[in-house]
């Protein structure tokens, strides 16, 4: 008989969650990207998002995606700081990304970097979710082969 599954420590569960975001915009999977962010709020360079349909359609329609199917990215997030208000079941994360991107004709490089700023909630089946993902990009490189605009 198998152990029953512990629960993860909020901090732990929440930065689980920032890794998936990066492990989903990586893989392309913007269907995930959705689902993942279905009660959240996206906050980039345009209007903000809602809504885990209007979530994916932005990704598909912002990012380029290559024959494997991913954009050819490596999204890595850094200086992590999570703040988890237990009783009230909301928590706050900032952090930094740096996003690296490698094509044949284009040599391993970062071509963004910035900062995330993320808020989140406890439901009532006790799971973190996204309910606010701020992005701020701070330093571009060449994004011709990352973006679509």
């Amino acid at each position: 008989m198998s152990e029953p599954a512990v629960p993860l420590p909020s901090h732990r569960a929440i930065e689980n969650l920032i890794a998936r975001y990066a492990e989903l915009v990586d893989d392309g999977d913007f269907a995930g990207l959705g689902a993942l962010l279905a009660d959240a709020v996206f906050v980039g360079s345009g209007a903000p998002v809602r809504g885990a349909a209007a979530i994916e359609a932005m990704f598909r329609e912002t990012l380029l995606v290559y024959a494997d199917g991913t954009p050819r990215t490596q999204h890595v997030t850094s200086n992590v700081a999570v703040e988890v208000d237990e009783p009230a079941g909301t928590a706050v994360a900032r952090s930094y990304v740096t996003v690296l991107q490698a094509l044949p004709e284009l040599p391993l490089q970062a071509v963004a970097a910035g900062r995330y700023h993320d808020r989140f909630a406890r439901g009532e089946d006790g799971r973190w979710r996204f309910v606010e993902r701020r992005v701020r990009i701070t330093l571009a490189g060449d994004v011709s082969r990352h973006l679509r605009r």
